[in-house]
């Protein structure tokens, strides 16, 4: 069953839209970081400026990293200073169950941000009282640490996560120390069920040439709260808040020639109601309000609020082969200052069991952040006259399944954005230096593109996954001026997996990843070289002791994902786990 893109929860083999599930709890002992999990999705291109999921930015089929909206559990994560903090995360790895990934606009369910996708981090209850504890060591002087425990009463059940992980680094001003914690509670009544999750994180790392040719360091933290509440079994109401700060030092060595310290929050409320219509189909109807503020010495003293109305109708005959949902959403500004009207369409129809046909079609569109409006700095200029960006787009593919051991997707895909937002500057020439980065707004940027999944389990205890994704963009004349961000996505990304079950619980993974980026430093565009990246691991998921070997990068490639932030090399890390029912 999916939650994304849909009114309601769907399975997985009947959803209109292109969604990729990726469950944590079976491979909690073969990645470090939520990021990790997410390079499994070929149409997503993970930005990563260092390890330990110290600050990474998410790519989703070539539109920016500000193009893609984060959720938990449905709540939105995206950081209203920057993007660069989307993925900085309030809860540990451990605490999660899947991660569900929505390719293509959902703006309608969601809101803004979401013009190339949506990501929603969920947790579960837990169905059986646990405890479990694990430590590792591994190169470049790291460790890592975590905590669970869950207990599972009639009417109620909770669950306690913290992790900790650190390193001195690869390479000089790299190192970083991660802290999260979180407890969600989950209780039953003559209503229905409450959720209440309290999530807190630290983050402090280096971040040698992350923001240009400097020694910075950087400290985030971030505080998360939510309450979500069933009101009977068609209507559910929901509150969230978050804080985050952002502590950043241009100069590591030197902290007075420039610092920045930023906090911001925001909160969020929603009700949410269905109207069953027959059997299988229902109608959504839905309010939502939110507001964010920032406080800062560099981007000054500003809020907004927004407020949206939206529903959808999904028609799901009974005794037919088909499916349709139609959408549309209408979210207001500050004021009335700016409305946006966000539609959406999507359909599937089932030719044959094994054969499924579906398209979709939306709007998504995004206001600037408060860094791209308000920022300033020796290599940066923000711009408050920039205009919202938005962008259609639409696709249509199939899901063919002819036998429990084989299953086949793909996808073809379009969008069209305008005013993308973007840095632009002009290189530097024979004797005289690059300007700054200036925040602006583009236009004609055009990507088309196809994805491929293919799962095969050529016996019970094998699984092959292959997925690629290939992306041809077209954008406007830049009049000699470089792009920082809106060109930096890859023509091809491709990730291949191999996981063996060798009995007694142990497993072996082998993942390659390759990717051509359309843009490296030096190099005109479309030249790029490709690059690969190898990982493997060996687990074993059985007993009270669980003993992990994680070999990352093992092909020892040099490579950047954003230009000029070099990125590991080949790594080692092992430790074990202690889980106890």
């Amino acid at each position: 069953m999916v939650v994304l893109g849909s009114p309601t929860p769907t399975p997985l083999a009947e959803s209109p839209a292109a969604v990729f599930v990726l469950p944590v709890q079976p491979n909690i002992l073969t990645v470090e970081t939520p990021q990790d999990l997410l390079r499994r999705d070929a149409s997503i291109f993970i930005q990563q400026r260092g390890a330990g999921g110290a600050q990474t930015d998410l790519l989703l089929r070539g539109g920016t990293f500000e193009q893609t909206l984060v959720l938990l559990n449905g709540f939105r994560i995206n950081d209203s200073q920057t993007a660069h903090h989307n993925l900085d995360l309030p809860i540990p790895l451990d605490a999660m169950s899947s991660i569900e990934v929505l390719h293509g606009a959902g703006s309608t369910l969601y809101g803004e941000d979401a013009l190339s996708g949506v990501v929603d981090f969920l947790t579960a209850a837990p169905s059986s009282s646990t405890f479990r504890m694990r430590g590792g060591l591994g190169s470049f002087g790291s460790s890592e640490e975590s905590l669970l425990a869950a207990m599972v009463r009639p009417r109620w059940s909770s669950r306690l996560t913290a992790t900790h992980n650190l390193s001195t680094g690869f390479m000089p001003d790299r190192d970083y120390r991660n802290q999260d914690v979180s407890l969600e509670t989950w209780a039953g009544s003559r209503l229905g069920v409450t959720d209440l999750l309290l999530a807190a994180s630290d983050r402090a790392f280096g971040a040698n040439q992350f923001y240009g040719p400097f020694n910075s360091w950087e400290r985030t933290k971030g505080w998360f709260a939510s309450l979500r509440q069933e009101l009977g079994p068609h209507t559910v109401a929901a509150f969230g808040y978050r804080r985050h700060t952002d502590e950043f030092i241009l100069l590591r060595n030197n902290p007075s020639i420039y610092e920045n310290n930023h906090i911001d929050g925001s909160w969020q409320a929603s009700l949410r109601h269905t109207v069953p219509l027959g059997a299988a189909s229902v109608l959504l109807l839905g309010i939502e309000s939110d507001g964010d503020s920032i406080r800062s010495n560099n981007l000054g003293l500003h809020a907004r609020n927004r407020g949206a109305g939206y529903l959808d109708l999904d028609i799901r005959p009974a005794t037919s082969r088909w499916n349709l949902s139609a959408g549309l959403r209408e979210e207001i500004f500050s004021g009335g200052a700016l409305s946006v009207l966000a539609p959406h369409l999507a359909g599937s129809l089932r030719l044959a069991r094994p054969l499924k046909l579906r398209a979709s079609g939306g709007y998504g569109f995004r206001i600037p952040t408060y860094t791209d409006l308000y920022y300033s700095d020796p290599s940066t200029n923000g711009n408050p006259d920039l205009q919202p960006e938005a962008a259609w787009s639409g696709e249509a593919g199939f899901d063919w399944s002819p036998s429990r051991r084989l299953a086949l997707s793909a996808t073809g895909f379009y969008s069209r954005q305008h005013n993308t937002i973007d840095y632009l500057r002009t290189p530097a020439a024979s004797g005289v230096p690059a300007s700054k980065w200036n925040a602006a707004n583009l236009s004609g940027l055009r990507f088309a593109g196809a994805e491929t999944i293919l799962d095969w389990n050529p016996s019970p205890s094998q699984k092959i996954r292959l997925a690629w994704t290939g992306l041809a963009g077209k954008q406007a004349s830049l009049h000699g001026l470089q792009s920082e961000y809106a060109l930096n996505y890859p023509v091809v990304n491709f990730h291949a997996s191999w996981t063996i079950l060798c009995g007694k619980g142990l497993a072996f993974t082998n993942e390659l990843a390759i990717a051509q980026p359309y843009q490296q430093p030096g190099v005109p565009p479309w030249n790029a070289s490709p690059y690969p990246v190898w990982n493997a691991a060996l687990t074993r998921n059985a007993s009270r002791l669980r003993p992990y070997l994680r070999l990352d990068n093992l092909s020892n490639t040099g490579y950047q994902e954003i230009n000029g932030v070099a990125m590991p090399g080949r790594s080692i890390t092992g430790g074990i786990s202690i889980a106890l029912k």
